[in-house]
């Protein structure tokens, strides 16, 4: 359930770009989540429609971009895909990977009036 607490943060960025930069409106949201963000797209999607009511963002629609989840062995030292925190070297089978992206969470960009 921490998709709410979530959804609320990025409705207050949301509300601070709008008093800083002075818009009125927020057409389109484009969030990135990386793979390995741990976040159910699908419920950060629920609980945004819920907290932006009677906000700049209203009106929003939210478009998630996926990052992919990436790392490097450090047994081969091969940059790979991974799909979970978990995920052995497919070069060597190791399990001593080091995450370089897919956790982040970040507007990307926000459509305004």
């Amino acid at each position: 359930m921490h998709e709410l607490s979530l959804a609320e943060s990025l409705l207050q960025l949301i509300e601070d770009a709008a008093n800083e930069q002075k818009f009125t409106r927020v057409k389109t949201v484009w969030l990135e989540i990386g793979q390995l963000a741990c976040v159910e797209k699908e419920s950060l999607c629920f609980y945004f429609d819920v907290v932006k009511q009677d906000s700049v963002a209203q009106q929003a629609k939210l478009e998630i971009i996926e990052i992919v989840g990436q790392g490097i062995c450090n047994q081969c030292h091969h940059s790979i895909l991974i799909a979970s925190h978990y995920a052995a070297c497919p070069q060597c089978g190791n399990y001593a990977v080091q995450i370089t992206h897919g956790e982040e969470m970040r507007i990307k960009e926000l459509e305004v009036e």
